[in-house]
């Protein structure tokens, strides 16, 4: 029988070991037992503070901090992976783009959480871990959107996730993706700076829009492929985020007149139908590439994921583009950015 706790408020001094962290993460790992669940819907009340202030889950703890823990009941085991071996095997099958004793990079299919919680008995991570029983260490370094592909980082070691976390914070990450949107894109760069507010909808949906009193969010947009006769016209564009709000490439686009294939939130959900039937079945958005110095090293880390199938495969049927090519890999776009300049 499990040996259950009650807890009353109390308050957490943040140090170097956990520094870095998201709150959300860090919340898993005190109040072991409790489900996920539960821990967003405290910090969606406010219950959980940082410093005095309401903490969102994205916030980043810093050594030093002071964390107000609501009451909570602690001990009881968190939902179990339904399946383990079926999770063990599903972890086994991610591809790994690279490895080494301090992080491991996956190529994460479209469809597939990131982490459990929300009605998902487990994403990436917990599928990764029932794969891995002996790793001491694996923690999710940043985050992408269920139904966005490509490059994730995950770290092996503490040490590796704090360094990881700081150069993100840094701004010393690239981070590239690649985007099909609706109109007629002429510019063969374009750098959008514009701000971005998060706000709940009634149902408690997170969600972002263009304010002026947002946070800053700055986008870099090259054209690789138009499709100007096309019905309607189309635009293959490389994104480079600058800054990692939420949802901001899908947000920037919108607001620009472009809106993203197959964005369920912020696109044209007449378009989308109208994408569904002609085979594009999720949004496109992929995250193509990092480039970063490694976390212990220092040595340049290029890490890339080829645009999949089911993206490459509707490219194609969109027949021969008006300007540009396919991205099939990074020598290819480079080639293509020095042609635009």
């Amino acid at each position: 029988m499990n040996s259950l706790r009650n807890h009353g408020v109390r308050e957490v001094a943040i140090d170097g070991g956990s520094a870095g962290q998201r709150i959300d993460n860090f919340l898993a790992r005190t109040l072991k037992g409790v489900p996920k669940s539960h821990l967003y819907r405290i910090l969606r009340s406010g219950e959980v503070r940082v410093n005095g202030r309401r903490a969102a889950p994205d916030t980043r703890l810093a050594e030093g901090d002071r964390v107000r823990l609501p009451p909570v009941r602690t001990g009881e085991p968190a939902r179990p992976v339904a399946n383990p071996a079926a999770a063990a095997r599903a972890g086994g099958q991610l591809e790994v783009l690279h490895e080494d004793d301090d992080l491991v990079a996956l190529d994460k299919p479209a469809g597939v959480a990131v982490h459990g919680g929300s009605g998902i008995a487990h994403g990436v991570i917990e599928r990764l871990r029932a794969a891995r029983p002996a790793a001491r260490f694996l923690e999710l370094v940043h985050r992408l959107d269920r139904e966005t592909s490509g490059v994730l980082l995950v770290a092996k070691r503490r040490p590796a996730l704090v360094a990881l976390h700081a150069a993100w914070r840094a701004g010393e990450v690239d981070k590239r993706y690649f985007v099909l949107a609706r109109g007629r894109w002429r510019d063969a760069k374009r750098v959008v700076r514009l701000p971005v507010h998060r706000f709940l909808t009634r149902e408690g949906e997170r969600r972002v829009r263009v304010e002026d009193e947002g946070q800053q969010a700055q986008t870099t947009f090259r054209r690789l492929a138009t499709w100007t006769m096309h019905d309607p016209p189309l635009a293959l564009l490389e994104a480079e985020l600058h800054t990692g709000r939420t949802h901001q490439i899908r947000v920037h686009l919108t607001h620009l007149g472009f809106p993203l294939a197959g964005d369920d939130k912020y696109g044209d959900f007449a378009w989308n139908r109208l994408l569904a039937k002609e085979g594009l079945r999720r949004m496109f958005l992929h995250a193509a590439s990092l480039e970063l110095a490694h976390p212990r090293t220092g040595a340049p880390l290029h890490l890339v994921s080829r645009l999949p199938p089911d993206l490459s495969a509707f490219v194609a049927s969109l027949g021969a583009p008006s300007n540009g090519a396919a991205p099939q890999d990074r020598r290819s776009e480079a080639r293509q950015h020095d042609r635009h300049g």
